[in-house]
Formats: C-alpha cells, structure tokens, sequence
C-alpha cells in the first residue's frame, strides 16, 4: 500500500529492518521535502515487493549500464513523473538509495544517483565511485555520487 513520505515529522516506517533505519528514514524524508518544494509533489513510496516494475527498471539499467547488481535487500520503492522527468527510487536495507532521473525527451539529462545514509559502510558494489558529502536536517551527513545513463530505457 502507497503512503505518503511526511518529511515534517520523519518516520522509520518500511525501514525498520535496516541498521541505519532512522538514517535512511531521513534521507527518504529529504528527497520528499526537496520534491515537495520543487515540484510540489507528494513524495509515495511502497514496499519493493509491490513496486516490482520500478525495482526491475532501477536493476536494469544498473546492470546494463555499469555491470552493477546491489546486494542489499530492497524495502521500499516510489516511480513517478514531474514534469518531463521520469524518477524511480530504491531504498535498500543497508542504507542506500538508488534512484534514476530520466529525462522523457531525446538529448535530456539522465543519470543514476547513489545516496549512502550516515551510518553506512560504501557497498562493495559501488567502491569504484567517489562519493561527495552534503548536509541535510532530515538525514545528517548524505553522502553521494552518480553516473551518466548512455542507454536508452
């Protein structure tokens, strides 16, 4: 069942079995809020079990593009449309999230983004990237990195 991400009061719901579960419960909080105020939409996620066609595109080109499969279980999901870009993201039990940004028009921006809650240790599957820190007052210390999608999905 799809619930609303409220980033005023931040909740560990869905994330409860991660060992960074209020962490990434911040950083889940921190991309509704950033959603919310620019593109004033409402921020749902659901569990991955029933958000299989955004887990599966997510995978897909993870795998495609870089050779990358994560190892961490995922909780919950979220894909959805603002304005010409189609967005899913991947909360994994570890702490990561994984989200896709793809521009719906030929010759626009498309990458995958990588965000490591505090807490968490780089998975192994992703130690070739360097990850950039930024500051949230939802999520603490995020640390992030991304790449260019070449492919078209």
């Amino acid at each position: 069942m799809p619930h609303a991400v409220d980033f005023g009061t931040v909740s560990t719901t869905g994330l409860e079995t991660s060992p960074v579960a209020a962490a990434l419960a911040g950083l889940r909080a921190n991309e509704a809020r950033y959603f919310k105020n620019k593109y004033d939409h409402e921020f749902t996620v659901e569990p991955a079990a029933d958000a299989r066609p955004a887990v599966g595109w997510v995978h897909r080109i993870l795998e495609e593009e870089r050779g990358i499969v994560i190892a961490s279980r995922p909780l919950e999901a979220t894909a959805f449309q603002v304005e010409n870009i189609r967005m899913a993201y991947v909360f994994y039990e570890s702490g990561l999230s994984v989200n896709v940004m793809y521009t719906v028009d030929d010759g626009g921006k498309r990458a995958v983004g990588f965000k490591l809650s505090e807490g968490m240790d780089v998975p192994e599957e992703l130690s070739s990237f360097k990850f950039a820190r930024q500051k949230s007052k939802l999520a603490g210390t995020i640390r992030g990195s991304y790449f260019v999608i070449k492919g078209e999905y």
